[in-house]
């Protein structure tokens, strides 16, 4: 059968896949079902030496699923995760999901003036978090209008699913400063239930009634304006890349994967989350990047397949034990969110035979939409469309199908696509298209500016989308600003990406201050300030105090001019 003229990459699609799969009509919690039947003592998750079965994460997700329920969880209702990588995480997931309720992902870098928004937004009725961050919970909340406020808060503390003893095998125990911090007791807020207490309250969930097109999570991401906006997934639309991701990786129940991308990021969320109780693999946990502890982990339990995003290879690579490493069982190294610099890919196939697969994706596509065949991979490419996806290039202004190497809008068609904005109706709207030489299909637009070559790999070029990229972590300026505003002495702020030469790029801060503060407050008072009241990668590092910001005849700050000087600047300081 001749290919499409339109899809040039599948003559170059690997002959182990089909084009396009055909979706199980089950929900996520099934997944859980069928693998705690099929490898009941199988660990499911390893956390420093600790195993967690499927048998066991079945259990425990039921019996929380139970609580959730008597607590006035229904179905529909959302359930946000304030957690970093842990056991605790995978059981609450899987419990929201069996409670037919819908999981809201939160970064744990967040702080009480970021919060709230997660809980008024998808009027969220119970928030599951840890010991750590239990204060930034009650705080936000208690900051809201009682009729706005939560019917329960879940603590627990990282150390309770690692037993009573360090580990037997050095290999295996955290750092002195990971491991104070995963024991850690602080004190609770009053009214919270800790995770222990609502597992042993025996309570039994009714019955599993989410179907495949019901909503199962709703991960917020932020557009050029405005606070972050959920992104309504299915149980259908995740499972797309849940299937897919495990057979384009070689996944099975074999395999071994380290899980430290975070499992809140969607990337993160489908391959330490989802794919691995899909496919009845074991992941080691890993919640805080520790290069030293990553390699010790990958050779002490085998690890053969690592998702990632380059900077932890740059950093792995930079460790005086690197050599130590035994990574002889990686068999599929993959990752995205920022290019792979070829010196690096090239150094991982000369040292150990590795080939960095690179792909792309958004949250609103449930993670990726385009991957490199690993048996045909193009450095610093996105990759081909996966399975059942339609990509075109298009002109951003009239949406006119560009040729093959001509730079335009990257738009997306596929079944892992979401289906709109949490309460945005106008956003949703505005994200999609139809083209001419398509009728009646929708595709996504990603605010990528990119490119097709001949064989139907797409490659980025630039951003059509207001956005930082600081080692993969999305930041988006206008919500950056909205922050930056509360501070006293801010009169006006822009905030714009800059190099960085370990991040790629990082967040600076233009700032207009208010007049009683000139003089009185300096450039090391605002950044101390950010660290302190909001995430650490949405802070700014670089501060430049102006006497105006530049606008156009509307008024409206003209970014994109500070942004062109500001890569002018660099550019000259780097002749």
């Amino acid at each position: 059968m001749p290919v499409p003229a339109d899809r040039p990459h599948l003559t170059h699609w690997p002959k182990r896949l089909p084009p396009d799969l055909v979706l199980p009509e089950t929900s996520l919690w099934f997944n859980l079902e069928a693998s705690a039947q099929r490898y009941p003592d199988r660990a499911a998750y390893l956390f420093f030496g600790h195993p967690l079965t499927f048998r066991e994460l079945h259990r425990q997700a039921e019996a929380l699923a139970g609580w959730l329920q008597a607590q006035g969880v229904g179905k529909g209702d959302r359930v946000a995760l304030f957690l970093q990588n842990c056991p605790q995480f995978i059981v609450a997931f899987y419990a929201v999901v069996r409670a037919n309720a819908v999981v809201v992902p939160v970064n744990p870098m967040n702080r009480v003036d970021e919060f709230g928004h997660y809980i008024t937004d998808p009027d969220t009725k119970v928030v599951i978090t840890s010991a750590d961050l239990a204060a930034i919970v009650a705080e936000a909340d208690a900051r809201l209008p009682e009729a706005q406020r939560l019917r329960a808060t879940v603590v627990t503390r990282y150390g309770d699913y690692l037993g009573d003893e360090a580990a037997a095998d050095p290999a295996l125990a955290p750092p002195p400063s990971i491991d104070a911090w995963l024991r850690a007791s602080p004190a609770l807020p009053a009214g919270c239930t800790p995770l222990a207490e609502a597992l042993a309250a025996g309570l039994a969930p009714s019955p599993h009634t989410a179907g495949p097109d019901d909503m199962a999570l709703l991960p917020y991401t932020s557009g050029t304006t405005g606070l972050p906006k959920g992104c309504i997934h299915t149980h259908r639309t995740l499972m797309a890349n849940v299937v897919g991701g495990s057979l384009w990786g070689f996944a099975s129940a074999e395999t071994v994967s380290l899980g430290v991308v975070p499992f809140f990021h969607i990337t993160g969320m489908l391959y330490g989350v989802l794919s691995p109780v899909w496919s009845g693999a074991t992941v080691v946990i890993l919640p805080r990047w520790d290069r030293d502890l990553a390699g010790r982990l990958i050779s002490h339990h085998r690890v053969s397949h690592w998702t990632c995003i380059p900077t932890m290879i740059i950093d792995l690579f930079a460790s005086p034990n690197y050599r130590s490493f035994d990574l002889s069982s990686l068999r599929y190294l993959s990752g995205g969110g920022a290019a792979m610099p070829q010196a690096v890919a090239e150094r991982l196939q000369t040292e150990f035979g590795l080939t960095f697969a690179e792909g792309y994706g958004l949250t609103e596509t449930a993670a990726p939409s385009h991957a490199n065949p690993p048996e045909r991979a193009k450095l610093q490419c996105l990759g081909m469309p996966i399975f059942g996806v339609d990509a075109r290039v298009v002109d951003p202004v009239t949406f006119e199908e560009l040729p093959v190497g001509e730079v335009g809008e990257i738009v997306t068609n596929g079944p892992m696509v979401f289906k709109g904005y949490w309460k945005h109706p106008g956003a949703t709207e505005a994200a999609f298209i139809e083209l001419p030489a398509v009728p009646g299909q929708k595709f996504f637009r990603t605010g990528d500016l990119g490119r097709m070559d001949d064989e139907g790999y797409f490659f980025i070029t630039d951003r059509l989308k207001r956005m930082i990229n600081a080692s993969g972590y999305k930041v988006w300026p206008s919500e950056v600003e909205l922050l930056m505003y509360r501070h006293p002495a801010v009169a006006e702020a822009c905030i714009i990406g800059t190099q960085d030469a370990y991040r790629g790029e990082t967040v600076k801060a233009v700032i207009v201050l208010r007049q009683e503060a000139r003089g009185q407050t300096t450039e090391q008072d605002i950044l101390d300030w950010a660290r302190e009241h909001m995430a650490a990668y949405k802070a700014p590092k670089i501060v430049e105090f102006v006497e105006a910001l530049p606008k156009s005849g509307t008024g409206k700050v003209m970014w994109r001019l500070l942004q062109d000087k500001e890569r002018e600047r660099r550019e000259s300081a780097g002749r």
